[in-house]
């Protein structure tokens, strides 16, 4: 590809570009550039949120550029204060290695790792002295930080921040001078780091990196971003029908814009779709099930989306039971007179985190016991092999009794 072909590439669903007159230059060196990207272990599980950026690094990486995989497990420590309307709790150092050791393979689900440069921010943080630290903090203002929307909230509502978050922007920005990248990108919500890391390159008198935001993927919800914390995710590594069938929960309003930044179909294409569906002549649920197939074969396999709709569609529109479902293994010296409190049936599934939401899940009409559903959160139920637990839509599982 030119350069001016691969600009058009690249750019397609960038929200802020700074520059692309200095992206354009950069690619004109016909050279490999430096893509940095950053992650923070905080949490253990990558879902389709995260994989905006990282389709664009593997299109990077295609086109013969080395992509730069930060994992940010001193950066983690801190907590990036983006979007935060109090200080993040700080990690232990046994949870920080724990969810980043899982990063490298989920990530190989999109990247091939083995043409990324991958390294840990500990590996020169760890080794900064503290008079380098101090000369890192003179290089930017207070007042400059606190223009930051984040934190002049915080200010106006008088929640506290903390030295320690105000810092965290500097260091963040220092990656780019250790890897010295020539472009990061990410999510809207970092452009603030990723502004404050051309100004610390400049200041360590390097050439400022280009700046590439991505949208934040709305969750299943259709109202907020997609975060683990929130339960309107899906994981990147869920099994096929799981994916398949949270994809299918998704409102209709919300499908252009999966189909735009998950399958990244250009804007016309996107544009026709929204017409077939306004005019009637696409129904809502074919669409939606060609999305969730589509996204299902990306991190699976074709056959496996396959499966997983045609499963769908057995047990959601013709009423079926699953194919296959998990065992309630229940000791029988645990029933009395062979029966079981319904609440305890449910925790041993694993379908509730706890008795007040199994209750809750009760009350709603949302168990059922051979397709009977249970109203009664107090109800001794009968445990006999082969009954199938049903909670929801989509969680089923078989009681095995083991004498």
């Amino acid at each position: 590809m030119s350069p001016e072909q691969q600009l058009e590439l690249l750019t397609l669903n960038c929200v802020d570009l700074i520059t692309r007159e200095q992206l354009l230059e950069k690619l004109k060196q016909n050279r490999p550039l430096r893509i940095k990207y950053g992650a923070d272990p905080s949490a253990p599980d990558l879902h389709l949120g995260h994989s905006i950026p990282l389709r664009k690094l593997k299109q990077f990486q295609d086109l013969g550029h080395q992509v730069i995989f930060i994992i940010g497990d001193f950066t983690g420590r801190i907590g990036d204060p983006s979007g935060r309307t109090k200080t993040r709790p700080i990690l232990s150092d046994e949870e920080i290695k724990a969810n980043a050791a899982t990063y490298v393979e989920q990530v190989g689900h999109i990247l091939d790792t083995d043409r990324c440069q991958i390294v840990y921010n500990s590996s020169w943080f760890t080794e900064m002295t503290t008079t380098e630290l101090l000369n890192l903090a003179s290089q930017y203002s207070v007042a400059r930080m606190l223009e930051r929307d984040d934190f002049a909230l915080r200010l106006k509502n008088e929640i506290p921040i903390t030295v320690l978050e105000l810092l965290y922007p500097l260091i963040q920005a220092y990656d780019s001078v250790a890897v010295k990248a020539d472009v990061e990108l990410g999510g809207t919500d970092q452009l603030f780091n990723f502004l404050v890391g051309r100004d610390i390159m400049r200041a360590y008198g390097l050439e400022p990196q280009v700046v590439m935001t991505f949208p934040l993927l709305v969750g299943t919800d259709g109202e907020k971003k997609m975060s683990k914390s929130l339960g309107n995710y899906v994981g990147i590594t869920e099994p096929p029908g799981e994916m398949f069938g949270k994809l299918m929960s998704i409102p209709d309003e919300i499908m252009p814009d999966y189909y735009r930044l998950l399958l990244e179909k250009s804007p016309a294409e996107v544009q026709q779709l929204q017409e077939a569906l306004d005019n009637g002549s696409l129904h809502p649920r074919s669409v939606k099930a060609d999305l969730a197939e589509a996204i299902v074969a990306m991190y699976h396999s074709e056959e496996s989306a396959a499966d997983a709709r045609q499963e769908f569609d057995r047990v959601f529109s013709a009423g079926q039971q699953p194919s296959e479902m998990p065992d309630i293994v229940i000791d029988n010296a645990d029933l009395e007179d062979g029966r079981i409190w319904i609440v305890d049936l449910i925790m041993q599934a694993d379908f509730a985190n706890s008795k007040g939401e199994a209750r809750r899940l009760i009350r709603q009409g949302a168990v059922s016991i051979n397709e009977e559903t249970i109203a009664d959160e107090t109800a001794e139920v009968p445990a006999t092999n082969g009954d199938v637990l049903r909670v929801g839509r989509r969680r089923f599982a078989r009681i095995q009794i083991q004498e």
